[in-house]
C-alpha cells in the first residue's frame, strides 16, 4: 500500500510505481474484449454483470517517478465498460481502508457508476459481497492483494459459489521468493493464508525454488478443486529495475473467458522461479 498523496481531482491518491500502468492495462484489455458476452448480461429484466474489487484503494494513483496520475483498477475497469459500450450493472468495492473505500466511492459516485461499498477485509467483505449478487448474473472480480499475505484462499472459494464469475488475481512473485525461509520457519505464514494446508503437501526438504513451485502448483490445483482453470497465460509484471513483482493470472470456469484472457495479455510468464 502507498502513501496517500494530493490527487489532480481534488481527492487525494495513493503513490504506485509505474508497473501499475501494465496491470491496469491488463484489466481493462479484459473488460474490453469480454463486452460481447457482458451485453447479454446488462439491461432492462436481465440479471446484470456485475464488477467486484475486494482491494479498491482510492481509485487514483500517481506514478512515483514521473508524477504521472493513473486510474485506479475500479475507476478504469468501470469507465472501460463505458467505452465498450457495455458498462457493467454494478460495482461493488471494498477495502479494509475506511478512507480509501471512501475517495474510490466518490470517484465512481461523479462518474454514475452504480456502485455499493463494503468496508473490511477480503475474507468478511468477499461474504458480504457474494449475498448480494444475483445467483444468475455474470460476475467479474479483480482481486489485487497489497501483498501475499492479504489473499488468503477462502476469498477465491467464496466468490467461487456463484456459477458465472472470472477472477482476475495479482499473485505476487517477489513474495513468493524473498520470504520463502519465513514461511518455511514460521508456524503461521503467508503461504498458510494462500494455500491452506500446504504443509502436509509439500516436501519441506527441497531446494526452495522447488518449494515455491510446489506451493504455487498447489495454489492452481485447489482452484480446479472449486470447479474453475488457473489460466497457463500468466500476465508478468515487472518494477522499473526489470525485477519480477507479480503475476496476474484469470480463474474461470467457462473456457471462453480463458480465451478472452489469452487474447489480452501479451508478455507472457517469463521465468516461472
Amino acid at each position: 500500500m502507498g502513501n496517500l498523496v494530493a490527487g489532480d481531482d481534488g481527492l487525494p491518491a495513493e503513490e504506485v510505481g509505474k508497473w501499475a500502468k501494465d496491470k491496469i492495462s491488463s484489466l481493462c484489455r479484459y473488460v474490453s474484449i469480454s463486452r460481447g458476452v457482458r451485453a447479454k448480461w446488462i439491461g432492462a429484466n436481465k440479471a446484470g454483470a456485475t464488477y467486484i474489487d475486494l482491494f479498491c484503494g482510492p481509485g487514483r494513483a500517481k506514478i512515483r517517478r514521473t508524477g504521472e496520475f493513473i486510474e485506479g483498477g475500479c475507476v478504469a475497469a468501470w469507465n472501460e465498460s463505458v467505452r465498450a459500450k457495455t458498462p457493467f450493472s454494478s460495482v461493488f468495492i471494498a477495502d479494509a481502508d475506511l478512507q480509501r473505500l471512501g475517495y474510490a466511492a466518490e470517484r465512481l459516485h461523479r462518474l454514475n457508476a452504480p456502485v455499493e461499498t463494503f468496508h473490511g477485509d477480503a475474507v468478511s467483505t468477499a461474504k458480504a459481497i457474494r449475498a448480494k449478487l444475483h445467483p444468475y448474473g455474470l460476475h467479474f472480480a479483480f482481486i489485487d492483494p497489497y501483498n501475499l499475505g492479504a489473499f488468503d484462499f477462502s476469498v477465491v472459494e467464496t466468490l467461487s459459489k456463484r456459477k458465472r464469475i472470472d477472477m482476475l488475481v495479482h499473485i505476487s512473485k517477489m513474495d513468493l521468493q524473498r520470504n520463502t525461509w519465513l514461511n518455511v520457519q514460521a508456524q503461521a505464514s503467508a503461504f498458510d493464508r494462500f494455500v491452506p494446508g500446504w504443509r502436509s503437501e509439500v516436501d519441506l526438504n527441497q531446494p526452495f525454488t522447488a518449494i515455491r513451485r510446489a506451493v504455487f502448483d498447489l495454489w492452481k490445483t485447489k482452484v480446479e478443486d472449486l470447479g474453475m482453470a488457473a489460466s497457463t497465460d500468466m500476465q508478468l509484471i515487472t518494477g522499473s529495475r526489470g525485477q519480477h513483482l507479480y503475476w496476474l493470472t484469470l480463474a474461470a470456469r467457462h473456457e471462453l473467458a480463458l480465451a478472452f484472457w489469452k487474447a489480452a495479455t501479451d508478455s507472457g510468464q517469463g521465468q516461472l522461479f
